[in-house]
């Protein structure tokens, strides 16, 4: 029966090995991710490690969540695997792997789009909570690859809205933390130091976008803070931070806040402040334009406790829905949630299906 199929999903677009067993596209029986810490000393996913990686975690990934599921390969109706938009390598370990899985046991394949992905974290936790997304809906998708806004209608049909035009907002988070010591991924470390900063303390301009004004720009606003940087001379601040990285691969919040004086906070705060905001006025924008019975805000960025405050206090035009934190990030149960309609439609895809890095959702 379509609504009892089990799914397992296969997630392997960036730095994270997943997988997971999802029954009816709702309950998940099981979720495994392999976070890759190796690319901490970098500053950044290198992408030929990360293949390797996957080569190494996706085996042991895969039997972890059909043994968590109590469920053996022959159990899944089908198989799913993220196919695009990511690091073709990284791509190609998942979507061969699926491919494999499925000549073997005569098992249909699913193509999941992994900004799809995203948002059907938010539409499987909110169908569990008996209160399924009403549509049109908006989902903005955010996090270290994508910015994204995407109009979605009944039956999962998609329209963008606007996008980033150059750096993602979680990029961002990520090359000013770099900037200032803190390592990678920067993100959670500058959403915890934010807090105790004046974001009123350094004034920095929301972007002003030509053309389509649903649009994203980060690369400014990270281009200010480098010049802040250099206007308020901390080469011995941010060498004590990184000293510190070379010690321990992830220091936690109190150890970064004995080397960030307050006038770093206030910066890292006034930066945090900015991104919210520029998120926060394209999305109210995009709902009054749509009408938006529902705003969904997923992806690696919708882990940020600020935004899922700004959020929360805004006079936005409907609910705004958030999914938990482990189906932010990346991760195999949300592939094999987006391939249950498609599993319902028999919309499978072919074994010479390839890894796609530019993706479109359409």
């Amino acid at each position: 029966m379509p609504g009892t199929a089990r799914i397992l999903g296969i997630e392997s677009s960036c730095d994270e090995t997943a997988a997971a067993v999802v029954q009816g596209g709702v309950n998940i029986l099981s979720s495994v991710v392999a976070s890759q810490l190796a690319h901490a000393k970098y500053g950044g996913v290198v992408p030929e490690l990360a293949s390797r990686e996957h080569l190494r975690a996706i085996v042991p990934v895969v039997r972890e969540a059909l043994a968590r599921a109590d469920a053996g390969l022959e159990d899944a109706a089908a198989v799913a695997v993220t196919e695009g938009p990511g690091l073709v390598g990284s791509l190609l370990v998942g979507i061969t792997y699926a491919k494999g899985l499925c000549f073997a046991l005569g098992k249909p394949l699913i193509a999941v789009n992994h900004i799809e992905g995203h948002i059907h974290a938010v539409v499987m936790e909110a169908r569990q909570s008996g209160a399924p997304v009403r549509f049109p809906a908006l989902a903005l998708v955010v996090s270290g690859g994508h910015t994204h806004l995407f109009e979605v209608r009944e039956g999962f049909g998609y329209r963008l809205l606007g996008k980033t035009r150059d750096d993602a907002a979680g990029e961002a988070y990520d090359k000013v933390a770099k900037l200032l010591g803190f390592g990678y991924p920067g993100g959670p470390v500058i959403d915890r130091l934010a807090a105790l900063g004046d974001p009123d303390a350094v004034r920095f301009t929301l972007a002003r976008m030509k053309g389509n004004p649903a649009d994203f720009s980060f690369s400014g606003l990270k281009t200010a803070v480098l010049r802040w940087v250099e206007a308020n001379p901390m080469e011995e601040e941010v060498a004590r931070r990184r000293e510190r990285l070379r010690q321990i691969d992830h220091p936690g919040v109190e150890q970064w806040l004995a080397l960030t004086p307050k006038r770093t906070l206030d910066l890292l705060a006034s930066f945090q402040k900015t991104v919210i905001e520029e998120l926060m006025r394209r999305l109210d924008a995009a709902a009054e334009q749509i009408a938006a019975r529902t705003i969904m805000i997923s992806g690696g960025v919708a882990c940020n406790a600020g935004l899922r405050a700004a959020a929360a206090r805004a006079p936005l035009p409907a609910p705004v829905l958030f999914p938990a934190s482990d189906l932010s990030t990346d991760n195999a149960a949300m592939i094999a949630a987006a391939a249950f309609p498609k599993f319902e439609r028999g919309e499978f895809a072919p074994l010479s299906l390839a890894a796609k890095a530019n993706l479109a959702l359409a």
